[in-house]
C-alpha cells in the first residue's frame, strides 16, 4: 500500500519521458511527412492524422492500423517493391511509402 492520495493519479502521458530520435522526412503517397527516427511508419502516419490506409475489398469501409504488431495485416503499405505492415517498418530519412489505396489509384 502506498501513501499517495487516491484522488491524485499519475499522469499517463509519455511525452515527458520519451526521448525521440532526430526529426527527418519521408514521403507518403507523394507528400512529405515529418517523423522521428526510431518510430514505425504506422506511428508516424497516426501522429500525422492519417488513419485510413486502404479500403475493405468487401464493402469499401476504411481500414487502418489495428494491432500495431504486424499480425493483422491491416496497415499494409508499399515500400519499394514489397507490401509490408507499416507498424513493422522503421522510419528512415528519404523512405518512400505508398498506401494501397494510393497505389491502386495511380498505378492500375
Amino acid at each position: 500500500m502506498t501513501n499517495s492520495s487516491p484522488s491524485v493519479r499519475p499522469s499517463l502521458r509519455a511525452d515527458r519521458a520519451v526521448q525521440r530520435g532526430p526529426a527527418l522526412q519521408l514521403t507518403v503517397d507523394g507528400q512529405p511527412l515529418e517523423a522521428f527516427a526510431g518510430e514505425s511508419v504506422a506511428a508516424a502516419l497516426f501522429a500525422a492524422g492519417r488513419r485510413e490506409l486502404r479500403q475493405s475489398p468487401r464493402d469499401g469501409a476504411p481500414r487502418g492500423m489495428f494491432c500495431m504488431m504486424g499480425s493483422c495485416q491491416e496497415c499494409l503499405v508499399w515500400v519499394g517493391p514489397r507490401q509490408l505492415p507499416a507498424c513493422q517498418v522503421p522510419v528512415t530519412a528519404g523512405l518512400v511509402v505508398q498506401t494501397l489505396a494510393f497505389r491502386s489509384q495511380h498505378l492500375e
